[in-house]
């Protein structure tokens, strides 16, 4: 029974760090623009197929690092091309926009790579098990959560130290005021969705080697996203983090007692969290010390 339950709990700490890396990309984008972008999903599938197309010819290696690139720079054109129109206006414009955009990208997945699952190989060393008393902890696994945990640091540094995160903690907080400085906002908002892009391409391409590879792949990832920035509290991507860690260990803990309810807990916990702190666990109104 112990190793079922490190099993799950382990389990639900993977799936909760791609949640945290989505989520992460989601909420960037939410606290600057204003944009809830559900293309997000369309978008992590993009990068798992990207790399797909890319490892016969750079290896697993070669396609990690560059389709989340490439993802991303498909991002800056949709921002720079649709999205921006939409700025200023109803959310719900920005909102019904991407909501297409998901559609979209979905069918064009299936017409270029097709609609059936496909393999996706990773290194047969980092397939392995680590220990035999162990098993259910490979290499791969083990991989995932060192480059999510690389990743979201290498962000919060970005957000902390250069000259582009400041511009765009400062632009969360009063846009207008950036722009009366000096700060080209459409540049910066263009960079920022570019980030937030690149994240879902990284994502997509870590979850395509333990999920599998099919064009709905982003969409067991993109509502549970979400759940984690509303648990974690908007405008918090410290909160946004912890969300997506806590409902992934959530949800492997009711996989061990209760496997029929692993995607009811998620949103259970979202409406326990909302009851007691309405803006989320790191929210401004509410922020845990």
């Amino acid at each position: 029974m112990t190793q079922v339950i490190l099993f799950n709990v382990l389990n639900g700490l993977i799936v909760g760090a791609f949640y945290a890396l989505m989520a992460l990309g989601l909420s960037l984008i939410l606290n600057l623009s204003g944009v809830i972008n559900f293309a997000h999903g369309g978008f992590l599938a993009l990068g798992a197929y990207l790399a797909y197309s890319l490892a016969p010819y750079l290896g697993f290696w070669g396609g990690l690092a560059l389709a989340p690139f490439l993802t991303a720079a498909l991002g800056l054109i949709i921002e720079r091309v649709l999205i921006r129109r939409l700025y200023g206006r109803d959310p719900l414009y920005s909102l019904l926009l991407t909501f297409g955009l998901a559609f979209i990208f979905q069918d064009a997945l299936r017409f270029l790579w097709g609609a059936q699952s496909v393999p996706y190989q990773i290194p047969g060393w980092l397939a392995s098990p680590l220990s035999a008393s162990l098993f259910f902890l490979t290499g791969y696994r083990v991989f995932m959560v060192v480059i999510v945990a690389l990743a979201v640091t290498a962000l919060f540094l970005i957000l902390g130290y250069t000259r582009l995160g400041i511009r765009i903690r400062a632009g969360t907080l009063d846009l207008d005021t950036v722009s009366v400085l000096g700060v080209n906002v459409r540049v910066l908002r263009n960079l920022n969705f570019g980030l937030g892009i690149y994240l879902a391409g990284l994502a997509g391409v870590l979850a395509a080697g333990m999920l599998g590879l099919s064009p709905t792949i982003g969409d067991t990832l993109i509502m549970p996203s979400f759940v984690a920035i509303i648990v974690g509290g908007l405008g918090s991507l410290p909160g946004t983090l912890a969300g997506g860690l806590l409902i992934g260990i959530a949800s492997g803990l009711t996989a061990v007692f209760l496997p029929a309810g692993t995607e009811a807990v998620i949103y259970v916990m979202m409406a326990l969290v909302l009851m007691v702190r309405p803006h989320g666990l790191f929210g401004d109104a509410g922020r845990l010390r």
